[in-house]
């Protein structure tokens, strides 16, 4: 386990298979299944070297997990070793708000949990860190998006129940749910997650995950 007991988040990431994924996101010249797989591992990769993180859990339907994960970012490079990644099976995809009641039913609820959606390709380990970092004073938190309307993340500390309402409008239907949002930047890689080819260019302008990169040349 990663750093103090207190802050040792277990993180659910839901990862829609890449032929489902990704559906309004049609950049010019990169077939969409190939992108949204790419932009998934890239968070994937870019949580599981938070300092902060315990446990990735990747909630997929998607064949070829966890195989390919490890990231390419060369070892002398990285602070720490990576944290574990367990992937938690779906036979069919269920949903979005399924997927993570599934991943978050196979952690403890005496640890602290957290869920994050899989489109954030600019995300940095140091952002990730600094919001789990203010979640630990907070029974439950959230990051909205850089739009505001929607959630990127959400957490509850140790004992705490998290019910995730994830869809439209789904910051304010955690903030109806008691979460608080964490004060991060509104310049934070983990509010940009990305659902169309202008949020992509956000993300780009931000540095993009090596996987996209590659993919978008």
């Amino acid at each position: 386990m990663n750093g103090d007991a207190g802050f040792a988040w277990h993180v659910v990431i839901p990862v829609k298979p890449p032929a489902r994924g990704k559906s309004r996101l049609e950049a010019p010249g990169v077939d969409r299944a190939a992108l949204a797989d790419a932009i998934a591992r890239d968070t994937v990769d870019a949580v599981a070297r938070a300092s902060r993180v315990a446990e990735v859990v990747v909630v997929t339907a998607a064949s070829g997990w966890p195989e390919g994960l490890a990231d390419s970012t060369p070892p002398p490079a990285r602070a720490r070793p990576s944290a574990p990644i367990r992937i938690v099976r779906e036979s069919e995809p269920a949903g979005l708000n399924a997927a993570i009641r599934r991943g978050l039913a196979t952690i403890d609820r005496v640890l602290p949990r957290a869920v994050l959606l899989g489109d954030l390709p600019a995300l940095r380990p140091a952002d990730l860190d600094a919001a789990l970092a203010l979640a630990g004073a907070a029974r439950l938190g959230l990051v909205a998006d850089a739009e505001g309307t929607g959630s990127t993340l959400i957490t509850a500390r140790a004992g705490t129940a998290l019910v995730p309402a994830f869809g439209a409008d789904s910051a304010a239907a955690h903030r109806a749910a008691g979460h608080v949002d964490l004060g991060v930047a509104q310049e934070s890689t983990l509010r940009r997650d990305v659902d169309t080819v202008e949020q992509l260019r956000a993300a780009a302008a931000l540095g993009l995950g090596s996987r996209t990169a590659t993919l978008l040349g």
